[in-house]
């Protein structure tokens, strides 16, 4: 079947051409005929998704969903710490979420250099962020979505933690949105000396700095659950102090690294 399809859109493309030389009419409408069919041709060489794998899809974009429509909620922002430098933390309470925590900051680095970093070398995150044991892909669907196993260093009161999630990875724009939240994942049951810990849905958002193109600013949306019987305030503490971290640790990389030729 899907040799005939693919035939009849060659064929098709063929007597476009034919009427084409024929006589006037709208080459505009049979440019864009001709660049469907293409396109047709070339999705019929697609391998398909399994059942599995667009589960995965959807849960990466129901996540990338999810955590624009909560960085678009303006109200409700409570400042956690604001460094002398710009860098901020903010947190609200969200109905059968919990608590979340969005940082917001400016990396004077242009925005595929921390792309390249946060995407295409994510599994180099533990030689440069402390908090970050290990990232492992476990899995790559299409161009957009992956499979990760994470684990988080040990920390004081914090056990050592892991996270099996699925990421979505789009482009709107000028703008990155790096999306995620937690999943299973038949190959990576809980692992001995590691509570499985779960992140909501939670994203990156990356864009150029509106007055100078070469800094990005980057907005980091953190849910997460921890699990155990850990106090809350300090765990509130931990989590703010950990995005304020992050965005110090991402600029020295950045800073340190050669320039990334990548493109989100």
């Amino acid at each position: 079947m899907t040799g005939l399809r693919r035939t009849a859109a060659v064929a098709l493309s063929h007597e476009l051409e034919k009427l084409a030389l024929v006589g006037p009419g709208p080459s505009q409408w049979l440019s864009q005929v001709r660049r469907r069919s293409s396109l047709l041709s070339s999705r019929l060489d697609e391998k398909p998704y399994t059942e599995v794998e667009m589960s995965y899809i959807k849960q990466g974009e129901e996540a990338l969903k999810k955590s624009m429509s909560i960085l678009g909620e303006q109200d409700g922002w409570k400042v956690e710490i604001m460094e002398a430098n710009g860098d901020k933390v903010l947190s609200k309470v969200l109905p059968d979420i919990g608590k979340v925590f969005k940082l917001e900051a400016v990396v004077e680095k242009p925005l595929n250099n921390l792309y390249g970093e946060l995407v295409d070398n994510m599994e180099k995150m533990g030689e440069w962020n402390p908090r970050v044991k290990e990232v492992k892909i476990l899995q790559k669907i299409g161009k957009d979505t992956l499979i990760t196993h994470e684990k988080a260093t040990e920390v004081p009161v914090v056990g050592p933690r892991d996270f099996v999630n699925v990421r979505c990875s789009k482009r709107r724009g000028s703008t990155c949105i790096l999306a995620g939240m937690s999943t299973r994942f038949s190959g990576m049951p809980e692992q001995e000396g590691y509570v499985r810990a779960e992140n909501g849905p939670t994203c990156m958002v990356l864009h150029p700095v509106l007055e100078d193109p070469s800094k990005t600013k980057l907005t980091w949306l953190l849910s997460i659950d921890l699990k155990g019987w850990l106090p809350k305030t300090i765990i509130n503490q931990m989590l703010s102090q950990t995005q304020v971290d992050f965005a110090e640790y991402l600029r020295n990389r950045v800073t340190m690294s050669s320039p990334s030729l990548s493109l989100c």
